[in-house]
């Protein structure tokens, strides 16, 4: 399947139908009155996250979506039936920006999220509302609403436990593919990966999801060669694993590039936990390996860790370094989420009053 990760398209809600004129016709009731009923509420455009989804290539091919129109109110004062909403199924961690990207309207970050971009038309109402002491044959009726229409944009950013970060041709497609099942394409040259890739990763007995994005070249901050989008999706990423080719001469220039880029973008990456790790160790001489690790040590203030995602040499102590952040992160989150619902008990507590069968009274 095809990844896309923006796309634009039309959204317009139904109309509302009409209310209409219509009066009361029966055998010997010779002046029936009014009985025209209102028209129905047309239906609404929403957006609603699920799991199971990872691209937005259904909405590449098909840009026009339109909800279902209300229908016309009928006599015996019925209301027409109100227009089907129009329910958008978009992966988790889609957000909706305006026609030109300058604001933001939703962002569906977790499954299940829904949110009604656009409202349907209000139904006309019929000629039963007119009806007075002094008009007891109301032939006034209104049309219902018009439903709204907008552009948007849609971009997905990726939810992974941890995400790869590095320059062209630094080994992250290779090291993705050793750790999980996905296969990405693999080559010896740069931009080998075009698109983002996801994948499962098994640590002893745990598994968590990580991200790998095509190669980050300078500027990237500024949206050079895709990156502000690319950027995006390891900025929901829980941590980062930044890969650095060992067999290039200046590692450091290559470390200082991304960490330069990475903190130009800002957003969620800064004060992200990032591991640095020094690839391709199978081509170097320990001597050289040791230079190298130094020499990034020295760069970053934080320890490197070498490895070789070809032979898988250093690959576990990399995957215990990412697990740990990882699960600690989950227990945090765990830990919130058992807080919240203690809270909302709590809540329930204190709003509720035992009333003992004495004191009840139908009157109040």
């Amino acid at each position: 399947m095809k990844f896309v990760d923006q796309t634009r398209i039309f959204l317009k809600s139904g109309p509302g139908g009409n209310g209409i004129v219509s009066f009361r016709r029966e055998k010997y009731v010779e002046f029936g009155g009014p009985n025209g009923g209102d028209g129905g509420k047309g239906g609404d455009i929403v957006f609603e996250a699920i799991s199971g989804l990872n691209t937005l290539v259904d909405y590449r091919y098909k840009r026009h979506y339109k909800a279902q129109k209300g229908q016309h109110g009928m006599g015996k004062n019925m209301t027409g039936a109100a227009g089907q909403d129009m329910v958008l199924k978009v992966p988790v961690g889609t957000q909706i920006y305006d026609g030109d990207q300058e604001f933001i309207i939703a962002d569906l970050e977790k499954e299940g999220d829904r949110v009604t971009i656009l409202q349907g038309g209000h139904g006309g109402l019929g000629n039963t509302h007119f009806k007075s002491s002094t008009n007891r044959a109301p032939r006034r009726a209104t049309p219902g609403g018009e439903g709204e229409e907008m552009w948007v944009v849609l971009r997905l950013k990726l939810i992974a436990d941890a995400g790869l970060l590095g320059l062209p041709n630094a080994g992250k497609s290779t090291f993705l593919s050793a750790v999980s099942r996905a296969r990405p394409k693999i080559a010896d040259y740069p931009f080998t990966t075009i698109r983002p890739q996801l994948g499962v990763v098994g640590f002893e007995s745990n598994e968590f999801v990580m991200a790998d994005i095509p190669g980050l070249i300078e500027g990237a901050s500024e949206g050079v060669g895709l990156g502000h989008r690319f950027l995006g999706h390891v900025e929901r990423c829980g941590i980062l694993l930044h890969l650095i080719d060992g067999t290039q001469d200046d590692v450091v220039d290559a470390y200082e590039t991304i960490t330069n880029e990475v903190n130009e973008y800002g957003g969620d990456l800064i004060g992200k936990p990032i591991i640095i790790g020094l690839n391709k160790c199978d081509a170097l001489i320990e001597e050289d390996i040791a230079e190298k690790k130094a020499l990034l040590e020295e760069a970053s203030g934080a320890p490197v860790l070498t490895l070789s995602g070809a032979t898988g040499g250093g690959v576990p102590d990399v995957l215990g370094a990412l697990w740990r952040v990882i699960d600690d992160e989950r227990a945090k989150e765990r830990a919130k989420l058992e807080a919240e619902a203690k809270a909302l008990e709590r809540g329930f507590g204190d709003d509720s009053e035992d009333i003992s069968a004495s004191e009840w009274s139908p009157l109040g």
